[in-house]
């Protein structure tokens, strides 16, 4: 599907250092458009790097603006002058401290802050949010009551809550908020990505998402005697960004779009990794059994409730991909090549170690 990227219109990109948006920024820069990017600290040199270096090496500029979820009106100033708002800024943790503090205030109130910022800038003509198919579905049984078994734009998550899957729900309220401020005017659009799980390499060479744990506890010794059984959707973090991109400028995009290649498992993803890795590293081998899991999952981590266990491991996962491709083009690239450039990159990092 062709679609033009129009050079001359700004854009602003919330959440500038973070794996999306590295991936968004990276491609627009590339094709010589203006970016305003929000970040809590321009002045962390470090964090910035990558931006400073694509502004200076790319027909496109960055600019960078201070910014804070929780603070109203601090989105004022990156807006103006924009026509098209990525908002993908929203915390993705597996562990925290408060849930509601951590993930679901930041969520939610930065949604707001964002989008009223938007309201109080005339240039503004499309707002495209970073949401998650955490906001479709809290728990992966919940496959099995969808129609067809399968998840679709249509539906939304019910189940979740600040003390059950408090992500998903910081997801799904955002997501709603999104809507409810967008059918409440009439200058701009509102289109939204619902990816699951996203893999891949990071633009700034550093692991900026919990997806990245995943990866870790692949090669770090944690998976060792077995992998979970966890069946979930799974997509390069390049394919999401560049459902970003068309979902901004194809003017007839509109409403939600499930963005994923196939459903994995973490063992599927260490057998993509097992000819080149599994020499070195204490790739999992096997699947656990699931009452294993439910059995010693809770006195390893806090967080891996019986009820979380039940809900999700030994469930098909399944979810209707056809919108993104139909109506965004998009083309997804294969799983294989982003796991393996994930986990080379991680042992760049160091964060990987050799046996």
């Amino acid at each position: 599907m062709n679609f033009k990227i129009k050079k001359k219109k700004k854009v602003l990109v919330t959440g500038g250092t973070g794996f999306i948006a590295g991936w968004i920024i990276k491609h627009l820069v590339e094709e010589g458009v203006t970016v305003h990017a929000t970040v809590r600290d321009p002045d962390d040199k470090q964090k910035i790097a990558h931006l400073v270096k694509l502004s200076e090496n790319n027909p496109g500029e960055i600019i960078l603006f201070k910014a804070d979820l929780l603070e109203r009106g601090s989105f004022n100033a990156a807006a103006k002058g924009c026509n098209i708002v990525f908002h993908t800024a929203s915390p993705f943790l597996f562990k925290f401290n408060d849930p509601v503090k951590d993930l679901i205030n930041p969520a939610f109130e930065g949604t707001k802050n964002v989008l009223e910022a938007v309201n109080v800038t005339d240039s503004v003509e499309r707002v495209v949010l970073t949401s998650s198919c955490a906001a479709i579905y809290g728990d992966a049984d919940e496959c099995e009551y969808a129609p067809n078994n399968t998840l679709t734009e249509a539906i939304w998550n019910n189940t979740s809550s600040p003390s059950h899957q408090p992500y998903s729900y910081s997801k799904t309220i955002a997501e709603r908020e999104a809507w409810k401020l967008a059918d409440a005017q009439m200058r701009w659009s509102l289109v939204v990505i619902n990816p699951p799980v996203v893999l891949g390499p990071t633009v700034s060479g550093k692991s900026t998402s919990a997806s990245h744990d995943i990866c870790l506890q692949l090669g770090d010794g944690t998976m060792k005697s077995g992998a979970p059984p966890f069946e979930v959707g799974m997509v390069d973090v390049r394919d999401v960004a560049d459902a970003h991109i068309r979902a901004a400028y194809i003017s007839k995009a509109a409403g939600r779009h499930i963005v994923f290649k196939e459903t994995t498992t973490p063992l599927k993803l260490s057998q993509m990794l097992q000819e080149k890795y599994g020499q070195k590293y204490p790739l999992p081998t096997k699947e656990l059994p699931k009452w294993l899991v439910w059995l010693v999952g809770p006195l390893l981590d806090k967080t891996m409730t019986r009820r979380l266990i039940a809900k999700n491991m030994g469930h098909k996962w399944r979810a209707d991909n056809s919108k993104s491709k139909e109506e965004l083009g998009i083309e997804y690239r294969s799983l294989d090549t982003s796991i393996n450039e994930m986990f080379q990159q991680m042992i760049d990092q160091g964060y990987i170690k050799s046996l």
